[in-house]
């Protein structure tokens, strides 16, 4: 019998998650997490105020995250990863730092998009460097994909702006395809737009800034 094949926006590893990631996770999900359903949530009752909605896919460590929430405290963010470590990480910034502005749902983005966001909810979407699959035979596992690019357009309200970064010039390449595709969706620059003030340079993308390697930024707004 064939079986249907779910879309996924992430494919599970595993990695090490440190007591201190661990013990974030047991103690702190259930204060700045919310807990995946089949049911529609209110965002503004969750935050407790009406402000600029922001969701992010695929934080990582959260550093990132945590920095944008901080220094832009009248939004919102909600960020979905799948990752333990990323997800203990990024509670125990949310602790450090005393943000209020930031909440974490643990679960697949696309099932969360399907089932607890309602339509036109959204200011803006951030994916920021999410993993290239370099090898062709793998491109098909990308996060950027048609599918979901039209699933954000539905809870994203007019005006609101998707932003993606990636430092693989041939994944950018397909990514601007991608956008450029989606008839909802128009291009704030030409071809690549310049990095936003609003995200800050990882560590990780500094060093390859300075060894030569290209980083692309695109901003796309809904009509």
């Amino acid at each position: 019998m064939t079986q249907n094949k779910t879309i996924r926006s992430f494919v599970l590893r595993q990695g090490r998650v440190s007591n201190a990631q661990r013990r974030a996770c047991g103690t702190l999900l259930p204060k700045h997490g919310i807990d995946f359903s089949e049911q529609l949530i209110d965002l503004e009752k969750i935050f407790g105020r009406r402000a600029p909605k922001i969701l992010e896919i695929g934080f990582g460590m959260g550093e990132t995250t945590a920095t944008i929430a901080e220094t832009h405290p009248e939004n919102d963010y909600l960020a979905i990863e799948v990752h333990t470590p990323g997800v203990g990480s990024l509670l125990n910034q949310i602790e450090t730092r005393e943000l209020t502005n930031l909440r974490i749902i643990q679960h697949d983005a696309v099932e969360v998009l399907q089932h607890m966001l309602p339509t036109e909810c959204l200011d803006g979407v951030h994916i920021f460097f999410p993993d290239p699959w370099p090898k062709a035979k793998h491109n098909k596992r990308r996060l950027i994909q048609p599918t979901l690019v039209a699933h954000l357009c539905q809870h994203l309200k007019q005006g609101g702006y998707i932003h993606t970064a990636t430092d693989w010039e041939e994944y950018a390449e397909q990514m601007l395809e991608v956008l450029n595709s989606e008839p909802q969706l128009e291009n704030t620059a030409t071809d690549y737009a310049p990095r936003p003030d609003y995200r800050p340079l990882t560590k990780f993308e500094q060093r390859g800034l300075k060894l030569g390697h290209g980083v692309w930024d695109f901003v796309f707004v809904k009509k």
